[in-house]
């Protein structure tokens, strides 16, 4: 148990360093991939061996974490090995799915109006990750296309400038802004 919640706090410190630093596809990249995604299942196994010895819901909840942890960290290495905005949206995403398995499972233990509100706490913590998720690739994609858009404008201004020029040096112009703005 301790082993996962350790996994969890380095896989997610891990995340953090790696989403701000991206990866390329490099075979140093693939083969970190690989070695953090054989990780993932060894742990899985040492962590779902250690649940054997467990019986009724504490198993249950100690297989959805074992679990939960081996998802969670081959989300962060897929993340880490793209590198992009997609792929760390949707590591977070199934991040909350896995945490909300875990709540789910241990709601089980309850009965009642007391399991009805675990459950939908549970529900709302993985809406609202989720959702936060959502809005974080948004804002991602929402400053590319702002920043698409800048340089367009930008492209147009110098090519403006071009314009009051004639000839030869108009024509050196407007190579010298379609090399700087790649067109």
């Amino acid at each position: 148990m301790k082993n996962i919640i350790s996994v969890l706090v380095f896989g997610a410190a891990s995340f953090g360093f790696a989403a701000s630093a991206g990866a390329a596809a490099t075979p140093e990249a693939k083969a970190s991939y690989g070695a953090a995604k054989d990780a993932a299942k060894a742990t899985y196994k040492t962590d779902r061996a250690k649940c054997d010895a467990l019986s009724a819901n504490p198993k249950d909840v100690c297989v959805a974490e074992a679990k939960a942890a081996e998802k969670i960290a081959l989300a962060e290495a897929e993340a880490t090995y793209k590198g992009t905005d997609k792929a760390r949206t949707t590591a977070r995403k199934d991040m909350a799915s896995a945490k909300y398995d875990v709540a789910k499972t241990k709601c089980d233990a309850l009965t009642g109006n007391e399991k009805d509100v675990c459950i939908k706490e549970a529900k709302s913590a993985r809406i609202a990750t989720t959702e936060d998720a959502k809005a974080s690739g948004k804002t991602a994609d929402a400053k590319a296309d702002a920043s698409h858009e800048k340089m367009e404008a930008e492209y147009k201004v110098a090519k403006e400038k071009c314009d009051a020029l004639a000839g030869e040096a108009k024509d050196n112009c407007l190579k010298m802004v379609k090399a700087k703005f790649n067109k």
